[in-house]
Order: C-alpha cells, then sequence, then structure tokens
C-alpha cells in the first residue's frame, strides 16, 4: 500500500494530510496558538483530592485543572498487592510530576498520568518501569523475542527503566537501536534535573511538534513521499530527520508549485466532506453522522441504490461499502469513544458476520485502538475508538449561533405566536401606549400576511396599538418587544 504524507504550512496553522491510494484517510491539524499538550511533562500541584471518586484534580498551569484518576498513578507494587486508595497517595498541595494523556476536550480537563513516558523512534522509554515491551503490531513470536535480546544486550547496567520497542524497530540495526537509546537517556535525564529546580505549576517537556511527530511516529515502510510546500519548514524538517529519523530524508520533498498542495490532491473538498452531517456512496446510497458529547451515531440508508437481485441482496451490497466507508470516515474526522451503527437490517446472520467482519478488516489499519461488541439485540453495532484529542469537527467549527449547536431553528409562524404571547404578558404587567415588535423581516412578514388578522385580533383584545418594525440584523427565533 503506497503513502503519501502531505504537509501543508502556514504561520497560524499547520495541517497535515495521509493520502493512501490516492484517498485521503487522515487528518491531523495544528495551531500554534492552541496546540494539543498530549505528551507533555508537569510539575503539577494537587488542588483537590476526591476520595469518593478515586481521581484528583492537579494545577498544572492550564485554564482548567487536569484530572488524575488513581488507576493512571504510577506504583511499585509486587505481584498481588492492591492499589492503594488515592487519599493515601496524594495529598493537597503536594507536587507530582504528570504527563498528559488526553487533551482537554469540551468542557472536560486534561488526563494525566504520573507513570511518564518518552518516545523515540524505535523505542519508547519507561524511566519508572522496568520491564521491556514489545508493540502488538509486531506478531512473529521468533522476531519479537529476537527483539528483545538485542535490546537487553544494548542496555547499560548504569542506567534504569524500562522500554517498548515500537513497530519501527523490527527491521533497525542495532545503531539505530542504540541512537534512540542516547537520546531518550539524554531528555530525561535534562527532564529530571529541570523538575528538581522548578516550581509548581510548570511545564517541565513539551513534545514534538505536528510535523516532527510525523516523521518520528506515523512514517513506515509504506511510505513513497513526504511533500512540504514550505521551504522553510522543509528545511526544519530535513535537519530533525537527518538527527532522529535518517531514513525518512529520502522521502522528504519541498513542493514549489503555484497550485496550493492540498488542492493538488483534492484534501480542501474532502475537509469540507467531513465537516459534513451526510456522507453519498458509490452505489447511492449514504451514511448520516450525528456527533454528540456522549457517543456518534451512523445511520446506514439504502438511498438511490436499488441493487439488481433482489432487496436482500441490495441491502447487504449497500452494509459492506457503508462499513468500508464508516471506518474511513473515523478516521479522517478523528470521531472517538462510543459509536454506534446502524446498519440497515438484514435478516441473514451470514450477512451480519460478513458485514461486521468487513468492518474490523477495514478499521484493522486504524492507529487508534477500536473494539467491537458486535451486533446487539436491537441490529445496533456498538465499538468504542481511542480518543486522545478533539474531533476535526470540534477543532474546525463552533455550535451555530442561529440555532446553539441544535441543528434546527424555530419556524416564523412559532416565533410569531411567541411575540403574541409576549406582548399579552406585556399588557397585563404594563399601562403602555404602544407595543413595538422588533423582528426577523420573515416574521414581520408573515405578520403583514397570513397572520395579520392574528395581530389585529390581540390590538383590539388589549386596546392597544402594536406596530412592526423589521430588523434585518435579527436571527429567526430572536425578537423584542419595546413599551412605547
Amino acid at each position: 500500500m503506497s503513502t503519501e504524507f502531505l504537509l501543508n504550512f502556514i504561520p497560524q496553522e499547520v495541517r497535515v494530510a495521509v493520502v493512501e491510494q490516492g484517498v485521503v484517510q487522515e487528518l491531523h491539524v495544528e495551531r500554534p496558538a492552541s496546540r494539543g499538550i498530549v505528551g507533555n511533562i508537569y510539575l503539577g500541584r494537587v488542588v483537590r483530592v476526591l476520595p469518593g471518586m478515586q481521581s484528583a484534580f492537579i494545577d498544572i498551569g492550564l485554564e482548567r485543572t487536569a484530572f488524575l484518576h488513581v488507576a493512571d498513578i504510577w506504583t511499585e507494587r509486587q505481584n498481588g498487592d492492591a492499589v492503594r486508595p488515592i487519599e493515601r497517595i496524594l495529598t493537597e498541595g503536594q507536587t507530582t510530576m504528570v504527563q498528559v494523556l488526553k487533551d482537554p476536550i469540551g468542557t472536560k480537563g486534561a488526563r494525566l498520568s504520573t507513570q511518564i513516558s518518552l518516545a523515540g523512534r524505535m523505542l519508547v522509554y519507561l524511566p519508572q518501569d522496568a520491564h521491556i515491551g514489545i508493540s502488538q503490531r509486531i506478531g512473529d513470536e521468533t522476531g519479537r523475542e529476537q527483539l528483545r535480546g538485542r535490546l537487553n544486550r544494548l542496555l547499560s547496567d548504569e542506567q534504569s527503566g524500562g522500554f517498548i520497542i515500537r513497530t519501527m524497530a523490527e527491521n533497525a540495526s542495532d545503531d539505530e537501536l542504540n541512537s534512540d537509546l542516547e537520546y531518550l537517556y539524554k531528555l530525561w535525564g535534562e527532564i529530571h534535573q529541570t523538575s528538581i529546580k522548578a516550581t509548581a505549576p510548570c511545564l517541565l517537556h513539551e513534545d514534538l511538534n505536528l510535523g516532527q511527530r510525523i516523521l518520528r511516529d506515523l512514517v513506515n515502510h509504506d511510505v513513497t513521499r513526504i511533500r512540504v510546500d514550505s521551504h522553510e519548514n522543509f528545511i526544519k524538517l530535513k535537519d530533525f530527520a537527518a538527527e532522529y529519523t535518517p531514513k525518512v530524508l529520502p522521502f522528504l520533498e519541498f513542493y514549489a508549485s503555484d497550485r496550493p498542495l492540498f488542492e493538488l490532491y483534492n484534501v480542501e473538498t474532502e475537509i469540507q466532506k467531513a465537516l459534513a452531517r451526510r456522507v453519498d456512496l458509490k452505489s447511492g446510497g449514504y451514511l448520516i453522522i450525528d456527533q454528540t458529547e456522549a457517543l456518534t451515531t451512523v445511520d446506514v440508508n439504502t438511498g438511490g441504490f436499488v441493487g439488481v437481485r433482489n432487496f436482500d441482496d441490495t441491502i447487504f451490497k449497500t452494509n459492506l461499502e457503508a462499513a468500508q466507508a464508516i471506518a474511513r470516515q473515523l478516521r479522517l474526522r478523528n470521531l472517538g469513544g462510543i459509536i454506534i451503527i446502524d446498519f440497515i437490517d438484514m435478516d441473514s446472520p451470514e450477512h451480519r458476520d460478513i458485514v461486521l467482519e468487513e468492518l474490523r478488516k477495514a478499521t484493522a489499519q486504524d492507529r487508534a485502538r477500536t473494539n467491537f461488541n458486535g451486533f446487539s439485540p436491537l441490529g445496533l453495532v456498538e465499538m468504542t475508538r481511542k480518543r486522545t484529542r478533539d474531533s476535526l469537527a470540534h477543532l474546525l467549527c463552533e455550535p451555530c449561533p442561529t440555532c446553539g449547536g441544535r441543528g434546527e431553528i424555530k419556524t416564523t409562524r412559532t416565533v410569531a405566536y411567541e411575540i403574541l404571547r409576549e406582548v399579552m404578558r406585556e399588557a397585563r404587567q404594563f399601562n403602555a401606549s404602544e407595543f413595538r415588535v422588533l423582528a426577523n423581516p420573515e416574521v414581520i412578514n408573515l405578520f403583514l400576511d397570513e397572520e395579520n388578522q392574528s395581530l389585529v385580533m390581540l390590538s383590539d383584545f388589549i386596546s392597544k396599538k402594536i406596530s412592526l418594525h423589521a430588523e434585518a440584523s435579527y436571527t429567526q427565533e430572536q425578537f423584542d418587544i419595546v413599551l412605547l
């Protein structure tokens, strides 16, 4: 599978598109003004310990305090030892070194861990641990043990800590592994020394920027090209790659054409589609994707697809195509948490199994961890996808100021009847000579046309004049009653 990385730079924003087989599969966006903090290491101060929730709030210098659960507190335990209650581990005012696991999302603060991990290209260093783990993506047991043995031979007796061997290390040389070791040991030494002198809350270590993280974490043997449209950033990434990821250097390429890089690959169009609620399928079917704070729902519909044999076959083919499209949309939109998929009802258990297996295969290459519960008794597929940062929609959009995020607004007739009730209420409370209604032009037009009689009847009933004034700046639901 050929993979290309497209890096688009402007001073205010960095965007990265991952293109596989000519199709955009992932989008990453980072803005220096609101950069993500996952991976950052802080010296924090415990603000509050909550024994009932077995958690604590930690001040790390952000607008909102961060959240630390007892399960994310690293303690050296022997086999069989019970987890100590959080009130016996932390006290208010205590300082502790923490690392961010999840960015602040919505109204929730960042999620923290006291188990520090430092990522290199080949290895992840765990300063507090002592074991050597291996990425689950390295499936060959013999290869796993060989990697473990090679790393053990390279480790120094003077240095403590454990490691996780990343997928990138599968074909790495001893020199490359040793370079990663030296870099990670040096980095941890600098962080540790800074923490001794620092006063909480304080940032001890900031993770790499988006461009550098792409080179370190995402580039693999499938990559054929990494195109960068900024010469200044191309040079910076080239220098970074020369020092830390030399195997990436041959794939780096400066894109100098006048035509925008994202336009050349149709990425801008894909971004607009990824923000839409409806996703059209090639067969004529479509998906409806609704994202809420608690979960995301995906509804599959046949639309204009009528099939060629029978109705069951039409449903089966639509669901198979939808499974592929859903997997791509989850990656493209970076949807996480609980996801409920409402496939079109299938009577055949065999068809259900095939569709579910197709969905599993389609999500197998997803970098985020996914779990499936299969079809529920109601015919819904329940799954989860690990969420560490905001979705694309939450990053690029905000709630509509007109509807407040509902996705709907009141009809002009509904607003008109609200105005009539409000005028009645005001007339009972205040003795004004005239009531002037200020509202959206569409609402005023309704009063002048179809609801004119209603306005006259109310004016007669309260024995007061009611005048109308159209305000073009008002939204359809907005209105004011002025007493004259």
